[in-house]
């Protein structure tokens, strides 16, 4: 019984000095951690005392605290950053839609500032500027090496001044300048038309009003169609959409899906993620859905293509997007300042994240690019042919009535202004023949 007794204490024991063998390695190491920590953190205040001493020029203490506060955001990815109290604010007043300045998103790709995409009816896109641009200068002065905050300070200004961006452009043999004249900012959020039989709707950003606009606009198509049997399908353009609001881009889905999962996203840890589903009612019916997207089709656009692609409610037609599959949250700081930080990835229905891969379309149709040095005078587009109608003295066409001559003529018009799409918007007049084919396809069923 002793033997046993003191074996069992000789166990104990040795279970004891093993754990303290184990733990005692593992507390040294953190203890050494945090000392280091704390180290590095009064190393921070000797240069930065050293720096309020010593710099050639006096510094203003606060804007180099700042730069600090940002250097250490910014060094995690692109899109986490410092904002001042004024660039939190001017981020609130573009979440509403009205804001100043070139109208363009931008992200920063190897030190250089690339565009992300123009935005609808802003000088940056009257001026020619097209997503996938990189900007190496300001008014002749690169921005190579600056920080993307500081690189869009230098392109900002007062409204109506003219700012000079020098542009690198794949395809394109040399760099160009390219003016532009600044300007208050208002996005519509969403466009919407008829072409044909197929209503489109334009999605420039993800704002407060974009969900608003979407039903707005497709109700009033709808109304000018006269009834929803006379649409044969829906696009949703996306392109250039630099995306916006996750709640604005699962609202937008959920418009078109019945039900299952619209977006998923996953923090660092598992417990903080969240699951977004639809809920019951499709805004289009059934009826078929296009969504166009290229380069410049990002974050909350890519959330709404993914969804829609995953769940088969769509045909993605277009070029490849740009793969921005993270989430930020914006937090508020003493300062009245915020800081914005990467928080998540977001994951498609099927579980899929498109953090830099982007979505892939179902269908891939390029859009032509227009060289800025091309030739713009407009050409003569007079047929060098003369029709039998216009002959003098010819035969008329007895065997129509004038309604049947008339609806002939408005078919040809129509084919005409199908023809004028597919030469200014290949893609979006692609996506138009495609739901005209697949309501003949339905129809011929």
């Amino acid at each position: 019984m002793k033997k046993f007794v003191m074996a069992a204490l000789a166990g104990t024991v040795a279970g004891v000095l093993a754990t303290t063998q184990i733990a005692g390695p593992l507390l040294a190491q953190e203890s050494a951690k945090t000392s280091s920590v704390y180290e590095q953190l009064d190393l921070f205040g000797d240069i930065f005392e050293r720096i309020r001493a010593q710099y050639v020029e006096e510094v203003d203490e606060v804007e180099l605290i700042e730069a600090a506060i940002d250097g250490m955001l910014t060094s995690l990815d692109p899109h986490s950053s410092y904002l001042s109290p004024d660039d939190a604010d001017a981020m609130r007043v573009q979440t509403r839609g009205e804001f100043g300045g070139l109208g363009i998103e931008v992200t920063q790709e190897e030190g250089f500032v690339k565009v992300v995409s123009p935005m609808d009816g802003t000088p940056a896109d009257e001026a020619g500027i097209e997503a996938g641009d990189f900007i190496t200068h300001v008014d002749g002065e690169s921005i190579l090496g600056l920080t993307l905050d500081k690189a869009v300070d230098l392109m900002r200004g007062p409204v109506g001044s003219e700012i000079i961006v020098t542009i690198v452009r794949e395809g394109e043999p040399e760099p160009f300048d390219v003016s532009i004249i600044r300007d208050t900012i208002k996005l519509t959020a969403v466009r919407s038309r008829i072409e044909g039989k197929t209503i489109v709707l334009r999605i420039t950003t993800f704002n407060d009003q974009t969900t608003p606009n979407l039903v707005a606009g497709f109700k009033e198509q709808v109304e000018a169609a006269g009834g929803m049997d006379n649409i044969n399908g829906i696009v949703l353009d996306l392109r250039n959409n630099p995306g916006g609001l996750l709640t604005q881009a699962i609202s937008v889905s959920d418009a078109f899906l019945e039900k299952g999962e619209i977006v998923s996203t996953r923090g660092r840890n598992p417990e903080d993620g969240d699951r977004f589903n639809a809920t019951a009612g499709d805004l289009a019916e059934g009826k078929p859905v296009v969504v166009l997207i290229n380069g410049g089709s990002a974050s909350a656009s890519e959330i709404v293509a993914g969804a829609l692609q995953d769940h088969r409610r769509a045909i993605v037609v277009g070029t490849k997007s740009f793969g921005k599959g993270s989430v930020q949250t914006v937090m508020p700081l003493r300062s009245e300042g915020a800081m914005r930080l990467t928080t998540a990835r977001y994951y498609t229905p099927s579980g899929r994240s498109i953090q830099a891969l982007g979505v892939s379309p179902d269908i891939v149709v390029e859009q032509p690019r227009r060289s800025p040095n091309e030739d713009k005078e407009e050409e003569d587009t007079t047929s060098p042919f003369r029709s039998e109608a216009e002959l003098r003295g010819s035969l008329n066409n007895d065997s129509l009535t004038e309604d049947e001559i008339r609806q002939i003529e408005e078919e040809r018009e129509k084919a005409e202004a199908a023809a004028d799409l597919r030469e200014n918007d290949h893609q979006l007049a692609y996506a138009v023949d495609l739901l005209t084919g697949l309501s003949a396809l339905s129809i011929s069923k």
